[in-house]
């Protein structure tokens, strides 16, 4: 679990409700006219602008950004420098043993097209596609939210001319006017709520995961280039090591 994504979403939320609950009742901040101009407004339009199949695929997008943990670049050069230690000793046949008990699906296939001998050439150009069209699902992601970011707000700008109508089609009867300007301000309130303690920032943390994620993809595919090239398994770090800071950088030699 993203501990920080976790605690955003408890520290923004929790500080607005402190913060209402300090000023007054929760439940004038409640209405539910209002959620469903912003809320349904918000989906609809995303529904207009993009087919279903994707929008339902933001619910694994969302498991995504809270549960999906990523190795980190040390523990893949520290593999990928133990698989070239193999090699230099065994050769590379002797990987067979560790692709079976591999968990990232890609460095499996990755390391399993050069078990079998393939091209360096071919396996360049299967690695590189998968990593372009994995970029283009996270791209795909994060716009969605994106785009809900920008949608919720307007809807909420919606609601409060729905509500300022009602308010002036009613200044007759004063008993009407409260609940009239209600929606209007709460619609604009929910509205700047959604787009910026969910939609935005969650848009933001696909880009992230988006970038950690092609990073390791990125230093698997030029191990197993270099593992396949007979490198030197200090050489393979070395190459590497290049891909991440300085402060970042341990030898596996070290140890």
């Amino acid at each position: 679990m993203d501990i920080s994504t976790i605690i955003g979403i408890v520290a923004g939320f929790g500080l607005v409700i402190v913060a209402i609950l300090l000023g007054g009742g929760l439940a004038w901040f409640i209405n539910f006219p209002s959620m469903m101009i912003v809320v349904g407004g918000t989906i609809g339009a995303t529904l207009i602008n993009y087919p279903l199949s994707d929008v339902l695929k933001i619910f694994g997008v969302v498991r995504n950004v809270l549960f999906h943990s990523l190795s980190s670049p040390s523990d893949i050069i520290a593999r990928m420098v133990n698989y070239a230690q193999i090699t230099r000793r065994d050769g590379i046949l002797a990987l067979q043993n560790e692709s079976d008990n591999i968990d990232d699906p890609f460095l499996s296939k990755s390391l399993s097209l050069a078990i079998d001998g393939l091209e360096p050439e071919v396996i360049t150009n299967i690695m590189e596609t998968e990593i372009e069209f994995i970029e283009e699902r996270h791209r795909l992601g994060a716009e969605i939210f994106s785009t809900m970011g920008a949608f919720s707000p307007a809807m909420g700008m919606l609601g409060t001319l729905i509500g300022l109508v009602q308010m002036l089609m009613q200044m007759d009867d004063p008993k009407k006017i409260g609940p009239a300007m209600a929606v209007a301000l709460l619609t604009t309130f929910y509205g700047v709520i959604l787009a910026n303690l969910i939609f935005l920032p969650v848009a933001g943390k696909l880009k992230t995961r988006s970038q950690q994620e092609i990073l390791i993809k990125q230093l698997i595919g030029e191990g197993i280039r270099s593992i396949q090239a007979g490198d030197n398994p200090r050489v393979v770090e070395s190459k590497l090591h290049a891909f991440i800071p300085p402060a970042e950088r341990k030898s596996a030699f070290n140890k």
